[in-house]
């Protein structure tokens, strides 16, 4: 089937460079001069003043010549690729912004990679320079040189080091000696801004790229969704307050923190990463009203033993993205949040800037909507969608199919990965590679990823449906679980669905034995026998997921069929 989106459209992007509509608006001449960062390490605190001039000075160092005091990179037409590898601070959004004021794309590179993985994202984005966290520097030197990065493009960012050239110190410099203020430079729309990097749950991650017309368009988007929200909950008085810990290397953390933060006045508590602990004394002590969350993180959360004494009070709104979040996990997550408090959740994919589906409340778009638990939400403003079946044929409404995407926020590619472009995007369509059902009224229900779907005597098994049963067990056995395909069919190539469960406390008091006999008794109640977990339950302490959440079951598989080989060989 065809859906368009229930929302108003979105004006056009206009070829203008994105630092105009980020800082240019004439809305922010009114803003007061809040505090829109606060380390929650040092307390150290900037007002939206303080980072716009940041900005300003960066991108005058950036563009001044060398003999005046100035770095001289970049500009538009140059053929500069900007590597940012740095946990969050104040200075990585400084710098961002800079960058694109500058015309000049950068690569946001996770500052928690392997080795093997931080040469697979500098050859791949084929940087020119590096802004590198002073704790970080070591790592990146080994690979700098192997991939011929000289020295001297290595700059600090969040600190010092003798012998290297700093973010901070590039601006100082630049005030010091009053350059000429260097304006933003033009652009078109499909000037590149920046390249993220794909989460990888399988094979290498791709870097995909994303223009300044995406980036326009998907903050109209945003707009537009802010304000049909408002039509039914208007915006609560106060500047709101969200904590920052999603890593900014990431689609999600970068919107969140660095750019929709510049649509309303809004304080962040930055967080370097997560954790936990800081994390439930920050929004007590900051009366945070906001959180976005992803799914492994709600799940820690709900599941802390000191959850039920820490005072969310203050809390507003909570928003889950980056993953599926099981509904079950969102109701324990509300009941610990007070009863005039919202919950939602939306899917997106750094191929769509950052999102394509969301929830809406009650009575939005005229009475058309509706907050419906489980649900992913509607298409965002100018978005088109079509759900197809394995043959390529269109599916009906509610029959799963994999979700196809077209609007004008939808990436133009993966960077030097013709291949993957050829089998990702197809005629004009983005293939999600998820597999979503559609009812009438238009709310998209997901189903689970299309490369993790079994076929099981011919016949598709959803690793999410065995995983919903086993979690929604009467007893509450266990708190996380996946399920993937694994050796074992009738065929070689026929995978069985196998459980990876952790223990709850309930679980933990009961035994590993007894719970996976209880599971499997469960599972023979309410699932058809060829859904049944053939390739057997495992309980383990944890289930590996990356930074963002998303569960990595090649790691869980990898191991077991290393396991199965060996018991294989020896019979």
């Amino acid at each position: 089937m065809y859906l368009r989106s229930l929302f108003p459209e979105p004006p056009p992007a206009p070829a203008q460079n994105v630092h105009h509509f980020f800082f240019g608006r004439p809305d922010q001449s009114q803003w007061p001069d809040y505090n829109i960062h606060i380390d929650i390490e040092t307390d150290r605190k900037r007002t939206f003043k303080e980072v716009k001039d940041r900005v300003k000075e960066a991108l005058t160092a950036f563009g001044s010549p060398l003999k005046d005091g100035g770095v001289e990179f970049g500009g538009a037409g140059s053929e500069e690729m900007i590597g940012i590898m740095s946990e969050n601070s104040s200075d990585y959004m400084v710098l961002v912004h800079a960058l694109l004021a500058n015309a000049t794309p950068f690569s946001l590179i996770s500052a928690y990679s392997t080795r093997f993985e931080l040469l697979h994202a500098f050859k791949l984005s084929k940087i020119s320079r590096l802004f590198v966290q002073p704790k970080h520097l070591q790592h990146a030197l080994s690979v700098a040189k192997e991939v011929g990065l000289p020295f001297t493009n290595i700059y600090i960012i969040g600190g010092h080091v003798k012998g290297y050239q700093s973010l901070s110190g590039m601006s100082d410099r630049a005030r010091k000696a009053r350059l000429p203020q260097i304006p933003a430079q033009p652009v078109k729309q499909d000037t590149l801004a920046y390249l993220v990097f794909s989460s990888g749950t399988s094979g290498l991650p791709k870097a995909v790229m994303i223009t300044h017309g995406n980036l326009i368009y998907s903050l109209h988007q945003s707009v537009i969704v802010g304000q049909v929200t408002a039509e039914v909950a208007p915006p609560p008085q106060g500047i709101p307050v969200s904590l920052a810990f999603l890593p900014m290397h990431h689609s999600y953390g970068l919107h969140a923190y660095c750019f929709r933060s510049l649509l309303a006045p809004s304080t962040y508590i930055i967080m370097p990463k997560w954790n936990i602990d800081a994390a439930l004394r920050a929004i007590p002590k900051y009366r945070v009203t906001n959180l976005a969350l992803i799914p492994s993180v709600v799940h820690q959360l709900v599941n802390h033993p000191r959850i039920s004494s820490i005072d969310l009070s203050s809390v507003r709104h909570v928003g889950s993205g980056a993953a599926y979040l099981p509904p079950q996990l969102s109701s324990r997550m509300k009941a610990l949040t007070p009863k005039d408090s919202t919950i939602t959740e939306g899917y997106g994919m750094s191929e769509c800037t950052i999102a394509a589906l969301a929830q809406v409340l009650d009575g939005t778009l005229n009475g058309r909507g509706k907050l419906i638990p489980g649900s992913s939400g509607i298409l965002l403003p100018g978005m088109e969608a079509r759900i197809v079946r394995d043959d390529g044929s269109e599916a009906e409404f509610d029959e799963v199919g994999e979700l196809w995407l077209k609007s004008p926020n939808v990436s133009p590619g993966y960077w030097n990965n013709e291949t993957a472009n050829k089998e990702t995007f197809v005629d004009g369509w983005l293939k999600t590679g998820d597999r979503f059902s559609v009812n009438g009224e238009g709310y998209f229900f997901f189903a689970d990823r299309a490369k993790d779907t079994l076929k099981v005597s011919g016949t598709q098994v959803s690793p999410v449906e065995i995983e919903n049963v086993f979690l929604v067990h009467p007893e509450k056995l266990i708190s996380d679980v996946t399920v993937a395909g694994v050796s074992g069919g009738r065929t070689s190539d026929e995978k069985v669905p196998r459980a990876w469960v952790v223990l709850s406390t309930a679980g933990k008091k009961k035994g590993p034995a007894a719970v996976i006999k209880a599971l499997d008794e469960w599972q023979q109640e309410n699932l058809s026998k060829y859904k049944w977990t053939r390739g057997g339950i495992e309980v383990v302490k944890e289930i590996p997921k990356s930074p963002t959440g998303k569960t990595l079951r090649r790691v869980l598989v990898d191991k077991y069929e290393r396991r199965f080989k060996r018991v294989k060989s020896k019979l």
